[in-house]
């Protein structure tokens, strides 16, 4: 299984290496599941022997198939998953379908017999939001760039690359964390780009850029997820099995029934008000 990027209508594949063989009912699954990532659709070309099946094979040229076939490292026998998106979607639809065939191809190695470690690293150090129309942390506002990436913050901030750092393992996160940056001078480019003035800096994280003009020495860490060990080493595949009050998908716990009402002297002592809408 590879997965691939191109340029063609701005989206990212994957080619699922001798799967051209799954049946309709099989990709309409796939497709499924992507689209519960934000993903409109899921485009397919499957290359049998002797011809290539595909509901998109129509709208391209030969010249056009033949560019993806070369760009994705296509064979006899591969199935190529394409999806076309912003990149937010197109990275959470990819990632979730590359787990599951994993899982469907057995590439993902059995949680208590088979452990498969890797690093991922050099993750985009910002993204733009579109509803606030600046750029936003992708991990959090005091990640350290790249060194190699600094001079592009302020021209093409999109390109800059973290000092952050996740440690998967069967397909699944169990720890991550960065590099932090202990400089004035970077701390305050890095808020420039994500459009924070100083004074508002300073309104929020005052008491660190006053730490920094004590010479912090270069940090970092590691956090890992104590749950997602012990559901490793148990042998399970779900997270609510080792959480003591796991909660459902509505984030409600059917034990305590948490979160429940809370009366309005408790509302008062944490100066909140609730007001309910038509």
């Amino acid at each position: 299984m590879q997965r691939y990027c191109s340029k063609w209508w701005n989206s990212k594949g994957i080619n699922a290496k001798g799967c051209a063989e799954f049946s309709r009912k099989e990709i309409d699954k796939l497709e499924e599941l992507v689209k519960t990532y934000g993903a409109k659709g899921l485009a397919w070309i499957a290359l049998k022997e002797g011809e290539i099946k595909s509901p998109i094979a129509k709208f391209l040229s030969e010249e056009e198939l033949n560019a993806i076939k070369n760009k994705m490292q296509a064979e006899t026998g591969d199935l190529l998953l394409i999806v076309a998106d912003k990149p937010k979607t197109v990275f959470a639809a990819l990632g979730a379908l590359r787990l599951e065939l994993g899982r469907k191809l057995e590439l993902i190695g059995s949680n208590n017999k088979e452990f498969k470690f890797l690093w991922v690293t050099e993750f985009p150090l910002l993204e733009y939001d579109e509803e606030e129309g600046r750029y936003v942390a992708m991990h959090h506002p005091f990640t350290s760039p790249m060194d190699e990436d600094i001079e592009l913050l302020e021209t093409n901030p999109e390109k800059v690359r973290a000092k952050a750092y996740d440690m998967v393992l069967n397909g699944e996160e169990i720890g991550g964390g960065s590099i932090r940056i202990h400089d004035t001078k970077l701390q305050e480019r890095m808020f420039k780009a994500l459009g924070l003035s100083m004074e508002k800096a300073y309104e929020k994280f005052g008491f660190l850029l006053e730490a920094f003009k004590f010479g912090p020495p270069p940090h970092g860490g590691l956090a890992f997820g104590f749950d997602r060990i012990v559901m490793f080493l148990t042998g399970t595949d779900n997270i609510k099995d080792v959480i003591a009050f796991p909660k459902n998908q509505n984030a409600a716990c059917p034990l305590t029934n948490a979160p429940s009402e809370v009366d309005e002297k408790q509302l008062d002592e944490l100066g909140i008000t609730v007001i309910e809408k038509e």
